[in-house]
């Protein structure tokens, strides 16, 4: 899968896994932050989203590694995480 199927995909995840109504894909920047000022998401998404991405993926994350808060800044940063940890096709 390319990377920008993959960032598409991972848009609809986060869509599904975080219930955000009122929007799409089109609405969720490739680049700006998931959390705070950007979707302005919390820890209990970012609770959610790893569960997603375990399901769909089969990535497991070590919530205390200094490169989760890096992977989950944007939806192109858990574009690589996923690249980088993927172990079974979603």
């Amino acid at each position: 899968m390319s990377t920008p199927q993959l960032i598409q995909e991972l848009k609809a995840l986060l869509i599904e896994a975080l219930d955000l109504e009122d929007i799409s894909v089109d609405d969720i920047s490739d680049t700006e932050p998931l959390f705070n000022e950007g979707l302005g998401l919390d820890s209990i998404d970012a609770l959610e989203i790893g569960v997603a991405l375990q399901k769909k993926y089969g990535i497991k994350l070590n919530p205390d590694a200094d490169d989760v808060k890096t992977y989950f800044s944007s939806v192109s940063q858990l574009a690589k995480l996923v690249e980088n940890n993927r172990t079974v096709e979603g």
